[in-house]
């Protein structure tokens, strides 16, 4: 897939990002069951997700991985979803994290190199998109801290927006464009 818009790897100091592969399918599981607890109460705790996960990557959603370069481990995953091009070019991240990465810094560092990749144009291998948006619980105040750290800002609340764990749950919308990411090519 490498060549592929999502497809090739991206370093930072401590961590690489890149697409999901087959081979990845232990990992991943063992990475989220060992996390349940951490990630269950805001996200589905899916082990077994990942087969499916990759058949549905495409136009639409592309999944990057964020893997510890010092030990291989998965630090966490980021679905960006609802890509929708045209006139819009926006997208949705959801995430989670993986212990014992979670609160080590590591995942913000994923999330940066995830996000130059989003606002990146085609051309150079990136997504091409001028807008993101993170919608949080209002409860999980790690994923709102993350989402501060990253540069976005508040846009709103919205109310019964996603069924997780058996209930509508209520969000907090967040939003970046390219503009406001440092280093893109329209921030300059």
């Amino acid at each position: 897939m490498s060549g592929d818009v999502g497809g090739g790897d991206d370093e930072g100091v401590r961590v690489t990002i890149r697409a999901p592969r087959a081979e990845d399918e232990v990992a991943y599981a063992e990475a989220v069951r060992r996390s349940a607890a951490h990630i269950g109460r805001w996200n589905p705790v899916e082990p077994d997700g990942l087969p499916d996960l990759l058949e549905r990557q495409g136009a639409g959603l592309r999944t990057f991985l964020i893997i510890d370069q010092e030990t291989g481990g998965l630090v966490g995953k980021v679905n960006v979803a609802n890509i929708v091009m045209g006139r819009f070019c926006n997208a949705a991240l959801g995430y989670d994290s993986y212990l014992p990465f979670a609160g080590t810094g590591r995942m913000t560092e994923g999330m940066r190199l995830v996000l130059d990749r989003c606002f990146a144009p085609q051309a150079s291998g990136g997504l091409g998109l001028h807008r993101l948006e993170i919608n949080v619980q209002p409860d999980n105040e790690r994923s709102v801290g993350l989402a501060k750290r990253l540069g976005f800002r508040h846009e709103g609340f919205t109310p019964r927006m996603l069924f997780l764990q058996g209930a509508w749950r209520d969000h907090e919308r967040f939003a970046l464009t390219a503009e406001e990411w440092p280093g893109s090519d329209a921030a300059a």
